[in-house]
């Protein structure tokens, strides 16, 4: 049961990686949609504030989601596999 644990908990990892990259692609198109569309100094800084405020509406809570199920499954095969 040992590498059964093993490649079952390297499956959650990468699927906890694939989802932070999914959150980082959602900005970076962003950043690409901003560039296509022409930038000013007090569009950045107006996108700067915007995203301070909403990031920790988006972002923190997707990651939060992300990392607690993994953990959570991992903690369950853990215990599954020590009883």
């Amino acid at each position: 049961m040992g590498i059964e644990l093993i490649i079952l908990l390297v499956v959650l990892f990468i699927a906890a990686l694939a989802g932070t990259l999914y959150a980082f692609k959602q900005e970076e198109n962003k950043m690409k949609k901003y560039e296509e569309a022409g930038d000013t100094v007090e569009d950045q800084l107006r996108r700067s504030h915007e995203y301070e405020s909403s990031s920790l509406k988006s972002n923190i809570p997707l990651q939060l989601v992300i990392y607690g199920v993994t953990i959570t499954l991992s903690l369950v095969i853990f215990a599954f596999y020590v009883f």
